[in-house]
């Protein structure tokens, strides 16, 4: 077998670090790669956490075994098998499960996300897109932009990512062609010009080979740009601007170790605290005031967005989990229906007027999903629907059994980014983001209005009168069909028997099975309820009530 080639660098003290030599601070840049199947995603964090000095002596030579048992490289290293640790991933030579990977340079530390590329691992992707703050765009230079180059880019627009880098990954195998970039760079302009990126910056590179991706590139002299790590070091995330109103903590746990002591834990989603403010705990809208700022280091006069902190308030009142302390200023209220996107995660289908449980911060209401659009990933365009596939993403408007706090997700990450499960499984279906200035339904053309008006009266008969889940609801329908029309076809013949009227027999026959159908579903729908109370769980648990 061919020997593999050595890739260890010829001076390592250049690489590696020394700890005492590193900053005391660094900034954090947390971002994700994503793209296509095969675009060369995880070799590229790979390469990286190579060339920065992140992969040990003895973490390469497992690496030179594992590439003679599993790698795709021939003779050379493969450096996405320092990524991809599943045995499926290593077997397949594909990313299925989002890996995350922490490497710094003498100017930032990082954590970045390896996201799968398959179209069946959207979920994945769009569950590591969801706290990065830049996405790297791979692109496979002998493709170029795929179909799902054009998904990926529309969920990391959805997810609130503004910062792009589109590696053009793969030049080696084109030649190192300045055409074939610029061809490339001009399709992905054009198709992301609305997805709202503030900033999209273009860098050809070799993974395999390493050009442009910590050092320049000798073969590409027409490039003058910066490398994609120089680039990454020196970006500065830009962050949507939220709405100056005050601070909002949404409360995790009641902490009472002894009678003395009542605090509230959580950590800051947005906004500074201190000692001494207003406070108002949502939904209820009782009014206190901070009384003091606890951590494992002791009080603080101020806490800031992202801390984990417990506040003490000067009143005793009435706060559980799920409960959101926020400040007098704030301007968002308790809503019991809201609009949003939604990517759908499960193989199963969202039917329209399905009902499930929404996961928000720390509170979980029943909600009922009403679908009304989705949207065509090639266009971008919009399209009537009251349906969702897996990986589809669509415009929906929820109905909750309560009021809960939640915000716009470009002003709030946290209280506005909501998880869709499924109460009988705990299946994850969907993600959400809520988003108040979509409408809450397409024009209905002429032709549509009649089957809208009659799918509304459908909707108020059997998903709010009869609350049963649907596929529960078409089997209690087909059963009570084949049970109840014989019997009904029989009551028909013996009063046109005794009447001689078939007018008479065939009303008295439909009367008798509508009947039957309605009581069934009373019943039926009375006892999921009763099921529903029983299995959803609690959404106060710690701390209910002083």
């Amino acid at each position: 077998m061919d020997a593999l080639i050595d890739v260890r660098p010829r001076d390592e003290n250049n690489l590696a670090l020394a700890v005492s030599e590193l900053p005391a601070q660094k900034s954090l840049l947390r971002f994700i790669t994503c793209g296509s199947v095969d675009d060369g995603k995880s070799t590229l964090i790979g390469r990286i956490l190579h060339d920065t000095g992140g992969v040990f002596d003895d973490q390469l030579e497992t690496l030179e075994n594992d590439s003679r048992k599993f790698g795709t490289q021939g003779a050379r290293v493969d450096f996405a098998l320092l990524v991809d640790g599943l045995s499926a991933e290593r077997e397949q030579g594909i990313t299925i499960d989002v890996a995350y990977r922490y490497f710094s340079t003498p100017r930032r530390s990082f954590i970045v996300a390896d996201t799968p590329g398959h179209e069946q691992y959207t979920r994945n992707m769009a569950t590591g897109a969801s706290t990065a703050e830049l996405a790297i765009i791979l692109i496979d230079a002998r493709k170029g932009v795929l179909p799902q180059t054009r998904r990926h880019s529309f969920i990391v627009s959805m997810l609130g990512v503004r910062e792009i880098v589109v590696a053009i990954n793969k030049m080696d195998l084109v030649a190192w062609s300045q055409e074939v970039y610029e061809r490339i760079v001009a399709d992905y302009r054009e198709m992301a010009k609305h997805l709202g990126f503030t900033n999209v910056v273009f860098v050809p590179v070799s993974a395999l080979e390493g050009d442009n991706v910590a050092a320049a590139s000798q073969a590409m002299p027409w490039y003058r740009g910066v490398t994609l790590l120089g680039h990454l070091e020196t970006v500065v995330p830009q962050v949507a601007a939220a709405r100056d109103d005050g601070f909002a903590f949404p409360v995790q746990w009641v902490s009472r170790p002894n009678l003395d002591f009542r605090g509230y834990a959580g950590w800051l989603t947005r906004g500074q605290v201190a000692a001494g403010d207003d406070v108002v705990a949502l939904p209820s809208g009782r009014r206190s005031q901070v009384q003091r700022i606890v951590t494992a280091d002791g009080d603080l006069p101020t806490a800031v967005a992202g801390q984990a902190v417990t506040l003490t308030l000067v009143d005793e009142i009435d706060i559980s989990r799920g409960d959101v302390l926020v400040s007098a200023a704030y301007a968002g209220k308790p809503r019991s229906e809201l609009t949003a996107k939604l990517l759908w995660m499960s193989e199963r289908s969202l039917a329209d007027g399905s009902t499930y449980l929404l996961k928000v911060g720390t509170t979980t209401a029943q909600t009922k999903v009403n679908v009304s659009r989705t949207v065509d990933i090639h266009t971008y365009e919009e399209a009537a629907t009251q349906r969702l596939n897996m990986n589809e993403i669509g415009i929906a408007t929820l109905t909750l059994d309560r009021p809960i706090v939640v915000d716009d997700y470009r002003d709030d990450r946290e209280l506005g980014g909501f998880i869709l499960i499924d109460r009988w499984t705990n299946e994850t279906m969907a993600l959400g983001l809520v988003d108040s200035r979509l409408a809450a339904a397409p024009p209905v053309a002429d032709g549509e209005a009649a089957t809208t008006v009659s799918r509304s009266w459908l909707a108020r008969t059997f998903d709010v009168r009869l609350p049963l889940r649907s596929q529960a609801r078409r089997d209690l329908i087909r059963r009570s069909l084949i049970g109840h029309g014989p019997l009904s076809v029989l009551i028909g013949a013996v009063i046109f028997g005794l009447t001689g009227t078939v007018s008479v027999a065939v009303g008295v026959a439909l009367i008798d099975l509508v009947a039957r159908n309605l009581l069934a579903f009373y019943v039926a729908g009375a006892g999921q309820q009763v099921t529903d109370l029983s299995e959803v769980p609690s959404v106060n648990v710690d701390g209910d009530g002083i």
